[in-house]
């Protein structure tokens, strides 16, 4: 009777340990599908753009940009890249109007796409919360420390709810004279579902504006994910 006992709670134990392991294996091999690059995969974003300025009211552009990752290539460097090929619309009755290419590819445990001939480590894998680097050490712009956060958890987005997500939280700040914020939400075998950008600087030039956060000039960027497929 000891020895069946045993045998049962060995066997548990073992299907227990066994469960845990594939799971963490299945963590570790999936953790890259939060930036999937697969040729034919598309996604359509609803993007809002304020332009401020001290001498006239902000102006607000609306409009919807569509990602599609295009075939694979190699790069400059010798690596396997893919094209990213982006398309604009003000509304869902016009055409889709080419608006420019990017690219984006995956090295060791990097993730980069190259936006306007500047490179971005968009993230690094496998994810785990509190993981940092530097997102601009391929590129002239200065050290900007990205931190993943939140990982493995729900995001909602225009009623779309993801079950697995990370956020990645780049340059935030706020000062007397400017402000910044750069955020990304990924989801798991979907990609980027959300970012804001926001790069302000205020008006400093009298003693009335000062420290009243006035905005002098600057930009707030947000995508919102409005559908995805592949074609």
């Amino acid at each position: 009777m000891r020895f069946q006992q045993f045998t049962w709670a060995a066997l548990l134990h073992s299907l227990l340990l066994s469960g845990c392991q594939s799971s963490i294996n299945e963590s570790l091999a999936s953790d890259d599908e939060y930036m999937p690059l697969e040729t034919g995969r598309y996604i359509i974003y609803d993007v809002e753009e304020k332009r401020y300025s001290l001498s006239s009211a902000p102006i607000l552009l609306t409009y919807q940009l569509k990602e599609t990752i295009g075939a694979s290539y190699t790069d400059v460097t010798g690596q396997p890249a893919y094209r990213l090929l982006r398309y604009r619309r003000m509304s869902d009755n016009q055409l889709w109007q080419a608006d420019s290419v990017w690219s984006a590819r995956k090295v060791n445990n990097e993730i980069i796409r190259t936006e306007n001939g500047r490179d971005f480590v968009q993230l690094l894998v496998p994810v785990s919360n509190q993981l940092s680097w530097d997102g601009n050490r391929f590129n002239t712009l200065g050290s900007d420390t990205y931190t993943a956060r939140n990982v493995g958890e729900i995001y909602r987005v225009q009623g779309k709810q993801f079950d697995q997500t990370v956020t990645v939280v780049g340059q935030t700040d706020s000062t007397l004279i400017s402000q910044t914020k750069n955020i990304a939400v990924y989801a798991r075998q979907v990609g980027l579902i959300y970012k804001e950008r926001v790069n302000f600087q205020f008006c400093i030039a009298t003693p009335a504006c000062l420290g009243h956060n006035q905005i002098d000039y600057g930009t707030q960027q947000v995508y919102r994910i409005r559908a995805l497929g592949k074609e």
